[in-house]
């Protein structure tokens, strides 16, 4: 046997060590879950009711809301990667991702406040007063949310953390969204004594307030690693960090298509049950058992372990579809419907917690690839972007479709058509776009198998930067 055969590379050793030591804290898990607990508490009711206030509540017609609501999702998408880029530039104490909570939380808890606010405005005031208060809450959600996604590789470098922090986070954002879409309505119906617009300014008031509290104590617990040691990015060095990123656009396009077909559904939602169900109550009753998608994220990391992340996404894109096709055949069976909402809930917020778990690992290939490690921009277009520009094209394709079909909130009853408007775009246009992301994330499938040649590389990497610079020393 040559010598070389019982040679032991001591930065490959060391890189090992690196990776088993740099362990993430059970607190420190839970308090990052509080940072998507606090965005969807508020965000939730944003992306659940906005086209259903503007229409129901507000008094804005359909069409407009509709095209508002695509309007301000352009701005995000502009937004999104510019926040990204301004993540990459931030250098402080407390690292590039971390202070961001501490300056938006107060300015996303009162725009989303004024958003669900309604002076006493007619005709273009309204229209200008709701699109204007629209982009900022969603700009500030966009200032908030982008840093969720880009702090968690910087948290810790093992893998197996970084995927129980992102699936207790997306477990307590769950929870955050079940508070936002169960009970809004019957507490804004509770503090406004028959006064809609004031009951949902004063409810909202109350959740920005929580949300408020919560991201101010997830800044305190947060600590970024390596901070020293990273340097700031230019943008054109962030938009290399694309090239022949391969995975990362895999990842944008199936994560924005899914948020594309969440929204379509989620906009359609509650029109579906008060004007196909005639029962206006069925809303909340729905909404809350979307808590029941739980079950799916908490067991994530199982399914994971066996179908690997991309088979895992596929899987439970492919149990979205099929509660969704359920439900379209139960029709005003509601036992029947409520079956299959659990299991399209179970599927949908399960696929949610893998794109966003999938995001940080393109981040690594970026590294791995090109040199540059742009946490702030690859996550921006990965997560932040996907969601408001699938909002914004979700919202936007449920509000023509009803249009198109007829549909205008003055009337108390809708004629059939506005009826079939709205359980197609509550029931089959979900379907179609869900099985265009499940088509994506098969392709996925070849660059997964790649992710252990590049963390064990990026591993090696660090361990011989650290070797390099204490010889130094």
């Amino acid at each position: 046997m040559s010598a070389n055969a019982n040679h032991v590379d001591p930065n490959a050793n060391a890189a090992s060590e690196l990776l088993n030591n740099d362990r993430l804290p059970w607190h420190r898990k839970i308090t990052y879950g509080f940072t998507d607990m606090s965005g969807n508490l508020l965000y939730c009711i944003i992306s659940s009711y906005m086209l259903y206030f503007f229409t129901n509540v507000f008094g804005i017609g359909v069409g407009t809301a509709g095209g508002l609501l695509l309007l301000g999702r352009f701005f995000d998408a502009i937004g999104a990667p510019v926040m990204g880029i301004l993540v990459d530039h931030t250098h402080s104490k407390y690292g590039k991702s971390r202070p961001w909570f501490l300056w938006m939380s107060l300015p996303f808890a009162v725009f989303v406040w004024l958003l669900f606010t309604t002076p006493a405005l007619s005709g273009t005031a309204k229209i200008l007063y709701a699109g204007v208060m629209y982009i900022l809450a969603d700009l500030s959600y966009t200032a908030m949310s982008t840093p969720i996604t880009s702090v968690l590789p910087n948290l810790t470098s093992n893998s197996d953390d970084r995927m129980a922090a992102n699936s207790i986070r997306l477990v307590l954002g769950n929870v955050g969204n079940f508070f936002a879409v169960t009970f809004i309505i019957p507490f804004a119906g509770l503090l406004g004594h028959g006064n809609e617009q004031r009951g949902w300014s004063l409810a909202v008031g109350v959740y920005a307030i929580v949300a408020f509290i919560l991201l101010i104590i997830a800044f305190f617990d947060m600590r970024e690693k390596n901070i020293e040691e990273e340097k700031i990015i230019t943008i054109r060095e962030s938009l290399k960090a694309t090239k022949g990123n391969w995975p990362w656009i895999l990842i944008v396009l199936a994560n924005l298509t899914y948020w594309t077909a969440f929204i379509v559904r989620n906009s359609a939602l509650p029109y579906y049950f008060q004007y196909n169900l005639n029962d206006k109550g069925l809303i909340s009753f729905f909404n809350g058992f979307s808590i029941i998608q739980v079950l799916g994220m908490a067991s994530v990391p199982f399914f994971a372990k066996y179908l690997h992340k991309w088979g895992t996404t596929v899987f439970m894109l492919g149990l979205t579809m099929v509660g969704q096709i359920w439900m379209g055949f139960a029709g005003t069976n509601v036992t029947s419907a409520l079956i299959g909402w659990c299991i399209a809930c179970i599927g949908s917020g399960s696929a949610c917690t893998m794109f966003f778990a999938m995001v940080g690992d393109t981040v690594d290939f970026g590294e791995w690839k090109t040199g540059i490690r742009a946490n702030g921009f690859l996550t921006a277009i990965g997560a932040s972007f996907c969601i408001q520009m699938g909002s914004g094209f979700g919202s936007f394709i449920a509000s023509m479709i009803m249009k198109a079909f007829g549909f205008t909130a003055a009337r108390a009853h809708q004629t059939a058509a506005s009826l079939t408007g709205i359980h197609v775009s509550f029931i089959w246009v979900p379907v179609a776009i869900y099985a265009i992301s499940l088509i994506l994330m098969v392709v996925y499938r070849k660059w997964e198998n790649h992710e252990p040649t590049v963390k064990a590389d990026l591993a090696k990497r660090n361990a011989e930067k650290t070797q390099t610079a204490e010889s130094a020393n």
